[in-house]
């Protein structure tokens, strides 16, 4: 028996591929986003309402 990738399941792959490939950039910049966000602020706390 032979297994073949219907088109949809082939472009469902790659596009899971390609945001497993994006996924750690995008955490790597928000990390160093945040570092230099608390390298501004000092140890001061922001205070967030409900909204925010």
């Amino acid at each position: 028996m032979k297994f073949a990738l219907q088109p949809w399941q082939l472009m469902l792959i790659m596009l899971a591929g390609w945001i497993n490939r994006q996924q750690p950039e995008v955490i790597e910049y928000l990390r160093i986003e945040n570092a230099v966000l608390k390298e501004k602020l000092g140890k001061k706390r922001i205070l967030l309402t409900d909204e925010q």
